[in-house]
């Protein structure tokens, strides 16, 4: 059982517009990715490569290409640190499904069912000493301060969620704090680091890093729900991947405190101690819809799309302005 969760909006968002404005630059951003991964270590390549080439849509790096578009940049670095922003990502994947023993990424094995935990990690290691070699030779003491910064709370929202794990008593405001520093800290820092490039005034970064820090949030709380509410042929993953890894996310939040006693023994029996059979997760479906647990996620994520619409409203109207807004439209509405 799998429920969609109705989007208002009748004209679906897209994020072509974005694609096409920066296609020339994404060009060059991808031809210094596929540089950078090489190496002697055989291994090395092929790991990096399976995860960069599995059709992921490579977000972040447009966002630090958009960013500096729409501030007026004209140089060149902007395309090290989209590629650095990538790296940075695929590293955090990498991490990410050996943390969590995902089997599956973008609806391919993880490269950790295929070369095993260690190689996983090490690996994401070498793309994140290939990120910052690429940011000092940027030459922006800005730009890797607001990268190496991002890094070290991005490492601070994965032990923090670490610590939420599993655990149903975490709050939405304990839950958001998490995804803030895991997930959004990227988007937030892949947004302001080519305004930084710029030296544009300090409210024109504020505002570029609040676009993505908000986006970031808007952006997870959408896959809070899809893990429950999508089709794993759009999703690249199996739906209830989130329920069966004992995941706590904001549905589940919202389920577990707006239930029944008897319906937050079921969230302790199958999120804290892991104790399932194979009717649990259309019975968890089931309880989130009967306490919009998913429509009010959406809800939250709308909201946080909305600050970030409304930190654009500081730059001139212009095509790329444009373009950003339907991707922040995008992110909400998708369901893939």
């Amino acid at each position: 059982m799998a429920v969609v969760v109705p989007f208002e909006d009748p004209r679906a968002p897209s994020i072509d517009p974005l694609v096409e404005l920066l296609a020339p630059d994404m060009e060059r951003v991808n031809a210094t990715i596929i540089a950078r991964t090489g190496s002697q270590v055989t291994m090395i390549p092929e790991v990096a490569n399976h995860l960069i080439s599995s059709g992921g849509k490579r977000l972040r790096p447009m966002l630090t290409l958009a960013l500096a578009r729409l501030t007026g940049y004209s140089g060149e670095g902007h395309i090290k640190l989209a590629a650095a922003v990538e790296f940075m990502h695929t590293a955090t994947l990498l991490h990410d499904d050996v943390v969590d023993e995902s089997e599956l990424r973008r609806g391919r094995l993880a490269a950790r069912m295929l070369w095993g935990n260690e190689a996983s990690v090490l690996v994401g290691d070498f793309l994140l000493g290939q990120a910052f070699k690429m940011m000092v030779e940027v030459g922006s003491l800005k730009a890797l301060e607001i990268l190496s910064s991002a890094a070290s709370v991005i490492a601070e929202g994965e032990v923090m969620q670490l610590a939420a794990a599993k655990n149903t008593a975490t709050t939405e405001d304990e839950y958001i704090a998490v995804i803030r520093a895991k997930t959004a800290e990227l988007f937030a820092a892949a947004c302001e680091v080519g305004p930084a490039l710029t030296a544009r005034q300090k409210a024109e970064q504020a505002a570029s890093r609040s676009f993505g820090m908000n986006l970031g949030i808007a952006f997870q709380l959408i896959d809070d729900v899809l893990d429950y509410g999508g089709a794993a042929a759009h999703l690249g993953k199996n739906v209830g991947d989130d329920f069966r890894e004992g995941k706590i996310t904001l549905p589940v939040v919202l389920a577990f405190r707006r239930g029944s006693d008897a319906e937050r023994e079921f969230w302790r029996r199958t999120l804290e101690r892991g104790e399932t059979t194979d009717a649990d997760l259309d019975h968890a479906i089931g309880l989130m819809v009967r306490h919009r647990a998913l429509e009010d996620t959406v809800g939250r994520a709308r909201h946080y799309g909305a600050i970030a619409r409304d930190a654009l409203a500081l730059f001139p109207d212009s095509a790329m302005k444009a373009a950003l807004v339907e991707t922040v439209d995008f992110c909400i509405a998708r369901t893939h």
